[in-house]
């Protein structure tokens, strides 16, 4: 896992967690970045909880060795439980 301030430096075919603030919750979405001139993937178009974000983000990696990119907004602090979500309850695909 990469955190970065801009999804601009994300390579083509990159994994973004985006994290923000919604009300008084973080939420989440997953982007997958599209090659250079084509629009970037929105999964799945409503907010999350930060743990489903990033099972819907590990699903959505097919290369294993590249790193799943967090982009924080708002003053979000990175929570590592967040990047386990479904391993407590042996959910994870």
């Amino acid at each position: 896992m990469n955190i970065i301030e801009n999804a601009g430096a994300v390579p083509p075919g990159g994994v973004i967690v985006r994290l923000y603030h919604s009300g008084d919750q973080v939420r989440g979405y997953v982007r997958l970045k599209g090659e250079e001139g084509t629009d970037d993937s929105i999964l799945p178009g409503e907010e999350l909880e930060p743990e489903d974000a990033f099972i819907i983000a590990r699903n959505h990696n097919r290369d294993l060795s590249t790193p799943i990119y967090v982009e924080l907004k708002e003053g979000v602090t990175f929570d590592p439980a967040w990047e386990r979500g479904g391993e407590r309850d042996g959910s994870r695909p």
